[in-house]
């Protein structure tokens, strides 16, 4: 009889427990108009279509890398750049060709590294049950080895490697390239605020990243990252101002920026609130321009940071000193201000293609929609290990489902879902670029064209190499696009841009939690 009443009370709890499930799963549907959103977790099931173009968008770091070539997967790179840097004693070799031309510009290259540490961080888990993370932390450890070379004292950071106009002068492989190399940096009296703190963000985004496999590198990061912050703070100026010749290729508009990216990664490797004081402070007053939702980019920050702190808010303490913090607050308001801009059904909506791409600027039009969406499913996932889960827009109200759903559709325009049936990401898909302005893959691999290789860069064939992963500029506001090698503003790839690719794919691949903290 004691057995039997046992069972019964069993039997009762499993049922009201299956009850309470389903009343939760009604209750997101309702939520959602009626879609199913997944509860956070361990990663679910992979979806297939974003971890196979995932798989294709890291292997474009294979093909951007410099140096001596390790477990070489493409096979018509081979080793180039190995003198880089020799003139100053230092070993400058690795790192990554920026896009289709050879140059190593620091800023892009850094922000490439922080963009791949905070996917990694985010979506680590995913990335390994896509069976890609081993991929993302190679390209890394290439860049940032590269990177803390550049970084050979306090006070100095070597942020170039190449003369941009010899370099663009030139129709050439790497691999045969025989120009001369030479280096800029900036020192105490030739500051450059806004690449030492981009990256000192990537230094202290890897060491997290590092911090349970290699404690010894992480730590030597950390380190590097301290001292690129203090060099940044201390001796203000952007680069672009010390070297105004550099403003035609990646102009820096301010440094403020940069300065508040910094501190706020520095916050999450350190744990010193110090580096949160200075985003919340008096600097952050003066260079957050908070209120004032902007695109994030390599050459601004803003919305970047402002998701970034608003992870410190989401996941504070109820009653702690930072829960209470009514600067955190600020940054919050703007990140939710940022992601009403990016929802289509907002009053505040920004401008879409008749197909659907979140449209910024002509140039490079994907870099603006893929990094958007990736702060928006970050932002989505946010709010769904947190709890929240309304986003307020003018007194619309909006749900983790609908920044998730934004995210898709970009994803899924560049993957091929847009009015030319294309994808912009190279070797994905039936249909993507032939003719990719990119001198290697445009070059036979047995070659060697001098610096005059213009026959290639004009010809109207498909290039004879595929540079798989590359991410093109992507199309104009009417949703065309022009294959064509010469096209520079269509069809040009870059680094940075694959970087923004993969974040958004990982976040993509399946649905899971975060972890709270990043440390």
């Amino acid at each position: 009889m004691a057995n039997c009443v046992r069972c019964c009370c069993w039997l009762l709890v499993l049922t009201l427990m299956a009850l309470a499930v389903t009343a939760a799963v009604v209750f997101v549907r309702y939520k959602n108009g009626g879609q199913v959103f997944p509860f956070p977790g361990v990663p679910g099931a992979v979806d297939p279509k974003y971890a196979d173009a995932l798989a294709v968008a890291l292997q474009f770091f294979q093909v951007q890398k410099s140096g001596k070539l390790v477990n070489n997967t493409i096979h018509w790179r081979g080793d180039s750049a190995l003198h880089d840097g020799k003139e100053a004693g230092l070993d400058l070799s690795k790192g990554m060709y920026d896009a289709g031309d050879h140059m190593k510009f620091g800023f892009p290259m850094a922000f490439t590294a922080t963009m791949l540490s905070w996917s990694v961080l985010e979506y680590g888990d995913a990335m390994r049950a896509a069976n890609q993370r081993d991929s993302a932390m190679d390209a890394l450890h290439w860049i940032m080895d590269y990177l803390v070379n550049a970084h050979p004292s306090d006070d100095v950071l070597y942020i170039q490697v190449g003369d941009p106009k010899s370099d663009h002068k030139c129709w050439e492989r790497p691999e045969t390239m025989a120009e001369k190399r030479p280096l800029t940096k900036i020192t105490p009296k030739s500051p450059g605020s806004d690449v030492a703190a981009e990256t000192a963000a990537a230094m202290a985004a890897a060491s997290l990243v590092y911090k349970p496999i290699n404690k010894t590198y992480s730590s030597s990061l950390l380190d590097h990252g301290e001292r690129l912050f203090a060099f940044a703070d201390r001796y203000r100026g952007s680069y672009t101002r010390t070297f105004p010749e550099l403003s035609a290729y990646y102009n820096s508009t301010t440094y403020q920026d940069e300065l508040l990216w910094a501190a706020s990664w520095l916050y999450h490797a350190t744990g010193n609130r110090s580096y949160l004081a200075y985003a919340t402070g008096k600097t952050g007053e003066d260079f957050a321009d908070l209120g004032n939702p902007r695109y994030f980019s390599w050459d601004d920050k803003r919305a970047g940071t402002e998701v970034l702190l608003s992870r410190v808010s989401f996941f504070a303490s109820q009653g702690s000193d930072v829960a209470e913090d009514n600067m955190l607050g600020l940054y919050k308001q703007t990140a939710d201000a940022v992601m009403c801009i990016l929802l289509p059904d907002s009053e505040t909506a920004a401008f879409r293609t008749e197909g659907g791409l979140l449209y910024v600027a002509e140039w490079n039009s994907l870099q603006h929609p893929v990094a958007s969406a990736f702060l928006a499913a970050v932002y989505s996932d946010y709010m769904l290990t947190s709890g929240k889960t309304e986003l307020s827009c003018s007194g619309q109200s909006f749900s983790p489902a609908d920044l998730r759903k934004f995210a898709k559709s970009q994803a899924d325009y560049v993957l091929g879902s847009n009015p030319m049936k294309m994808s912009y990401l190279v070797g994905y898909g039936d249909r993507y670029p032939q003719r990719v302005h990119h001198r290697g893959a445009s070059i036979p691999a047995d070659v060697d064209t001098g610096c005059d290789g213009h026959e290639w860069l004009e010809s109207s064939k498909p290039n004879p190499n595929v540079a798989t992963g590359a991410l093109v500029g992507g199309p104009f506001k009417n949703d065309t696009f022009v294959d064509e090698r010469d096209n520079v503003m269509q069809n040009e790839a870059t680094t940075y841009n694959s970087a923004l690719a993969a974040g958004l794919l990982s976040a993509l691949i399946s649905t899971s939690s975060l972890a709270k903290s990043l440390s």
